[in-house]
């Protein structure tokens, strides 16, 4: 029986952390390498802590070495110290601006895919299909980052846990933060908690070429571009400037919705942008007490027109009064175990298996 790097996953996904969580959702797991039941792997984890998760690799080691089909182990902990001369104080970094001249769309460095997470209108819910999405994938083992590209409404960083300003060694390259396995940068990050972007387009222009560009995403299986509702200058930019892998459309069931849903599909094909399929969002509400369907904005009619439209239909998220109370704590629903984590698992899975992500 061969060993896949996804059994090895697996395994190590239930090797828990004393403060919670477990080492692949934390992206503790790195250069894993699998080749003829020989199996190598680092865990690194942070300089004050490296003493005190030995037993953790030792428990991870054991593990893996159970598997039928492994040879042999070699495991090792890592840890990173911070540079002490390192200046804590955050940069003088200017975020806007006319963007810089491009040939054409230039790939994001260390960015193997790109996934925007668009819709035609706003309400449908994608800003917490994108967080969703991005702790389902990286839970698959994907090192997965998150870009909010809604720069006049940010709101990832609230559904990521995050407030904190990021940081700059030199006022250019940007720092970005991490939670739940997920790299993350937002205009959210940058800003008051009630303070407005007043601009017109060709600072957002410049703005999200800052955002793509000048951060240091690291090494990335899959980008998540979290984009404002509509077709306006944000959704133009990303496809003339990167090479985006393609896109894909979060709608509600109801047919207001999927009209301007159809209309973010026509940009896409317009720009030459792949449309990899339609997620329908609150596509049912199921009564925890009695346990009755209702369809609150319909039903199947994201499903429907991805049939006729010749799309792939990735999934449907039921309405539940838990996804709002998820996003709100920082702590996106996709981290627990119960039947919509299972539905974003499950469209998680099938973007890794398709190669999209």
């Amino acid at each position: 029986m061969s060993v896949t790097r996804e059994r090895i996953l697996e395994t190590l996904r239930a090797v828990t952390l004393p403060d919670g969580g477990d080492i692949v959702s934390r992206d503790m797991v790195r250069a894993l390498n699998v080749e003829d039941g020989a199996v190598r792997f680092v865990l690194e984890v942070p300089a004050d802590q490296g003493p005190a998760l030995e037993p953790v690799l030792k428990v991870a080691r054991e593990r893996v070495e159970a598997i039928e089909g492994v040879r042999s182990v070699s495991a090792l902990l890592t840890a990173h110290v911070a540079d002490p001369k390192a200046a804590p104080t955050p940069p003088n970094l200017k975020i806007g601006g006319h963007p810089k001249p491009q040939a054409g769309p230039e790939p994001v460095s260390g960015v193997d895919r790109i996934l925007a997470v668009a819709s035609g209108k706003g309400g449908v819910g994608k800003s917490t299909v994108s967080s969703n999405l991005a702790v389902a994938l990286a839970r698959q083992g994907r090192r997965v980052g998150l870009l909010d590209a809604d720069i006049y409404g940010p709101s990832q960083h609230r559904m990521m846990g995050l407030n904190e300003r990021p940081k700059s060694p030199d006022g250019e390259q940007i720092i970005p933060l991490r939670n739940h396995g997920v790299t993350f940068i937002s205009m959210g990050l940058m800003l008051k908690e009630d303070e407005a972007v007043v601009w017109r387009g060709p600072m957002l222009m410049g703005a999200l070429q800052q955002l793509l560009g000048q951060v240091q995403w690291g090494q990335l299986d899959v980008l998540i571009v979290d984009l404002p509702p509509g077709t306006g200058d944000v959704q133009i930019s990303l496809a003339q400037k990167t090479n985006v892998t393609g896109a894909i459309i979060v709608s509600t069931p109801q047919d207001i919705a999927l009209m301007d849903a159809r209309k973010a599909i026509n940009m896409f094909e317009k720009t030459n942008t792949p449309v990899l399929g339609m997620i329908e969002n609150m596509s049912m509400y199921i009564c925890p007490k009695c346990g009755n369907e209702d369809h609150v904005f319909g039903h199947g009619g994201a499903k429907s027109d991805a049939t006729r439209l010749g799309l792939p239909f990735l999934g449907e998220i039921p309405l539940d009064i838990h996804v709002r109370l998820a996003g709100d704590a920082g702590e996106p629903i996709a981290l627990g175990d119960g039947p919509i984590a299972t539905a974003y698992a499950r469209i998680a899975e099938g973007l890794v298996k398709g190669g999209m992500a």
